[in-house]
């Protein structure tokens, strides 16, 4: 891992992703690019005067003042001893969040996650979610601080397809770079309910294809797979979800069941996601 990308608004919930890549930064000497989206609506400006207000005077009044925000927020002291560059975009947040990942050839992308207290609400919706849909590398999406972010255990939930074994790797690639744990999680629901003896043969065969040394495998009956993801992790104290995604199917098909009312508040783990 050698870049990092971390998009900016400025809010509390970004500066916890920041503080996180930065941590990861100095961890696998990796440069961070800093990134914000100024997502100007259609309808805002006539496109025939849109190259005349990339040019004028209002743009170098939004730049001037960005950059100046710039200088302020690199002098948080968790920047100290990295490497930063810093870019502005006139986009659409998500579309440039994927095309400076791509241009720039990141590995990583950290991104804050506001208001949001569910697994499913945390990641779907919004230009995080879109991110997570469209990135082809990983994302991971913090949703509060944490004062000294480390990776002891990490929690790998899936259904132990064929799929699943695509990403694997990174998750273990990932998990080596801290020294962590990886839990393998089944979650077993009334709607998803398999015999704990065929999930096992499942999960000891789907890890018998990789090398990994320090894993344990689970099974965890619960009323839906959400509650169960965030009641293992809090059982486990777990500091990282990792999870696969499906593209443009986004997260449906880990998340097809509904949200239980009683997590609205629930306090979420930082959560990864990898790509099929």
């Amino acid at each position: 891992m050698k870049k990092i990308l971390v998009p900016i608004d400025f809010s509390d919930e970004a500066q916890y992703a920041a503080k996180v890549a930065a941590k990861i930064a100095l961890k696998t000497n990796s440069e961070i690019y800093l990134l914000h989206m100024l997502d100007l609506p259609s309808n805002s400006i006539d496109p025939v005067e849109m190259s005349n207000f990339y040019d004028g005077p209002q743009t170098v009044f939004f730049m001037k003042g960005i950059h100046k925000r710039f200088e302020e927020f690199k002098k948080l002291p968790f920047f100290k001893d990295v490497k930063l560059n810093e870019t502005v975009r006139f986009h659409k947040a998500f579309e440039g969040v994927i095309e400076e990942s791509k241009k720039n050839d990141i590995d990583l992308i950290v991104m804050g996650s506001q208001g949001a207290t569910g697994l499913k609400e945390m990641l779907v919706g919004s230009n995080t979610e879109k991110v997570v849909r469209q990135s082809d590398i990983p994302v991971l999406v913090i949703k509060k601080d944490i004062p000294d972010f480390k990776i002891k255990d990490m929690i790998f939930a899936s259904d132990f397809g064929a799929d699943g074994k695509k990403t694997f790797q990174n998750v273990i690639n990932f998990a080596n770079i801290f020294g962590a744990k990886i839990h393998l999680l089944f979650i077993n629901t009334i709607h998803n309910f398999e015999p704990t003896k065929v999930t096992k043969v499942k999960l000891e065969e789907f890890v018998k294809s990789f090398n990994v040394k320090d894993y344990t495998l689970n099974i965890y009956n619960d009323t839906t797979i959400e509650e169960g993801i965030l009641n293992f992790g809090k059982e486990t104290n777990a500091d990282v979800i990792a999870i696969n995604t499906h593209g443009r199917s986004g997260l449906s098909q880990l998340f097809s069941e509904s949200i239980s009312k009683e997590l609205a508040n629930h306090a979420i783990r930082p959560v990864i996601t990898f790509k099929i």
